[in-house]
């Protein structure tokens, strides 16, 4: 399999698919609804089946829910508390799937401490839900994805997370799970899938499913929002993977039952690694929530809350009063005090919880504790729940059920698929000594790409052969290359501004002034790659800093309601208009 780029060509393609159905051609098999981390999993999953799929996303890929997640790839050690084992040892596969195959260059393996306060029963009552967690990750065939656990003294707590108060720890556990840049895995799977014969558009809303006159859902009326055209396809099966918007997919079909999901706002904080001194991430449990220290690049993410939100669901937003409650949270366990200053920055995200139980009318499958798939309407497929790590599963169960009366129907090969950049990782990792002799890189710097690209770093090179100037650092954010703007612009979907510097790279949260002063850089690149003119160019970098001063107001107010309403006015009008 050949990476394909993503680019406006490919989204020009889709589109004319999509049209070329309703006008006489052959339906699509399969119409994916929502461009997260399931959707994306689904189109790849419907594809690989030899089934003519096309993904489309209201927005950019992975600018919902799965843009702000933890970044974990992990199996719940909570649930264990709860004795779902199935579940647990379902997300552990997976884990050990993204590590050893899927995604070997995207997750990243990582160890976390749980201190330990009380001699005898924390560290029997730990170590065995641990050394179970061991167990069922081991359960699955093939090498070990990652190391057993093991205990911690008092003193060795305090030589692996110094900053941790150790008045109270007499030791700790230490497990290992896996991180990953969420929003990366999204844009690879979106490739992944187009490379296999996927059509994905992205900017392109539903805002009607079509129904013949036995109440079917046979297709979708659409809006691309590029262009503003509006357009009708047909499909023999459309698939929602639509997250927090889950409640909304029968209404689009005028029908009925569905599925109920709560939308609860998860908010992070996000701390230079010299703040915070430790090697290993930590797990902690508070009276409201767990406590997570993540070690994340040149960072620290802190995390998180758990609050219902029930207000516009486009633009979740901090608060000041989330962002004081991590910083106590953090500072009741450190010796260090952090204060509103030591922020690099911060995001906040909504969690689309299943709720009990699915509406009147409506056949469903409860194949998870988590998520459930279920039918509103003949032709019409909803998934809904879930988290990232198990996103595969996910996909596979929303098609099986999707495919249920079709005889003859293949069955779900994405357990053999390594997404792109995976295959050749290991090479290209040998190779980079003499890039960075070459180049002049850090090692920081290409560790950064191999975790980001894979061997798909080939690629940059062939760039910036082209350009040597693409081999620079941007100024100022010298953990990018100027080569990832580009790139992105050309083989990663980029349609505006806020996709380079929100989801491509991750300077919304990584830099103090949330990447404000790299916008002038990075929009020349996008200028020239992209073909904007002036006018363009100057409407991209004002939606973008219009949305960051939204962003600040509203981490000043103490209520989601002022909150969000103090974002809102920042941006103006014009901005808000233009990402509806």
């Amino acid at each position: 399999m050949q990476p394909r780029a993503l680019t406006g060509r490919s989204r020009d393609e889709a589109l004319r698919i999509l049209r070329e159905s309703a006008a006489g051609g052959e339906p699509v098999d399969v119409l994916v609804v929502g461009g997260g981390v399931t959707g994306a999993g689904v189109a790849l999953d419907a594809t690989t089946r030899g089934l003519t799929t096309v993904l489309v996303e209201a927005e950019d890929w992975g600018a919902g829910t799965s843009q702000w997640s933890t970044k974990l790839v992990h199996g719940g050690l909570r649930y264990l508390q709860m004795l779902d084992f199935k579940l647990v040892h379902e997300a552990l596969t997976e884990r050990g799937l993204l590590l050893n195959t899927l995604a070997p260059h995207l997750v990243k393996p990582m160890p976390f401490l749980i201190p330990l306060e009380h001699r005898l029963w924390q560290r029997a009552y730990y170590g065995a839900g641990v050394t179970l967690y061991d167990v069922l990750a081991n359960l699955m065939p093939g090498r070990r994805a990652l190391p057993i656990h093991q205990h911690r003294t008092r003193a060795g707590l305090q030589r692996e997370f110094p900053a941790l108060r150790h008045r109270t720890a007499i030791g700790a556990v230490k497990y290992w799970d896996a991180t990953v840049d969420d929003a990366r895995l999204v844009a690879t799977l979106v490739r992944t899938a187009h490379s296999y014969g996927a059509h994905p558009a992205s900017r392109t809303r539903v805002t009607e499913l079509v129904k013949d006159e036995d109440g079917r859902v046979v297709g979708a009326r659409l809006l691309d929002r590029e262009s503003g055209e509006e357009l009708e396809c047909r499909a023999r099966h459309v698939v929602a993977a639509a997250g927090v918007w889950t409640d909304d997919v029968p209404k689009l079909a005028d029908v009925e039952g569905g599925l109920r999901v709560l939308a609860s706002k998860g908010v992070h904080l996000v701390v230079p690694r010299e703040k915070i001194d430790g090697s290993s991430g930590l797990f902690l449990q508070t009276e409201r929530s767990v406590l997570f220290f993540i070690p994340w690049a040149r960072y620290w993410i802190i995390g998180t809350t758990d609050t219902p939100w029930g207000l516009d669901r486009r633009n979740p937003v901090a608060t000041a009063a989330d962002v004081d409650y991590l910083l106590e949270q953090a500072n009741a366990v450190l010796t260090t005090r952090l204060t509103r200053d030591d922020l690099v920055g911060w995001y906040a995200g909504l969690r689309p919880l299943l709720q009990p139980g699915t509406r009147e009318g409506t056949d469903s499958a409860k194949v998870s504790r988590e998520h459930t798939v279920a039918s509103p309407a003949p032709g019409l497929t909803v998934i809904g729940g879930g988290k990232l790590t198990t996103y595969r599963v996910m996909a596979k169960d929303a098609v099986d059920f999707a495919l249920a009366d079709e005889p003859g129907a293949l069955g779900s090969i994405t357990d053999q698929i390594p997404l792109v950049g995976a295959v050749g990782e290991t090479a290209m990792r040998r190779r980079m000594p003499a890039l960075r002799r070459q180049f002049g890189w850090s090692e920081q710097l290409t560790d950064h790409l191999l975790h980001r690209y894979g061997s798909l770093i080939e690629e940059l090179l062939e760039l910036i052969e082209e350009d040597p100037s693409l081999a620079r650092p941007l100024q100022h954010a010298p953990a990018y290359l100027r080569a990832e703007i580009a790139y992105a612009c050309i083989s990663e979907g980029v349609l505006h501004l806020e996709d380079l510097l929100m989801r491509r790279t991750r300077l919304v949260y990584e830099a103090p002034d949330q990447g404000r002063s790299a916008v002038p850089e990075i929009a020349e690149i996008a200028e020239q790659w992209l073909g904007w003119d002036h006018d363009r160019l100057a409407h991209e970098i004002e939606a973008y800093t219009g949305w960051v001063r939204g962003v600040c107001a509203a981490a000043e107010e103490d209520t989601d309601e002022a909150a969000l309403a103090a974002f809102h006015a920042e941006q103006g009008a014009e901005t808000t208009q233009s990402r509806r």
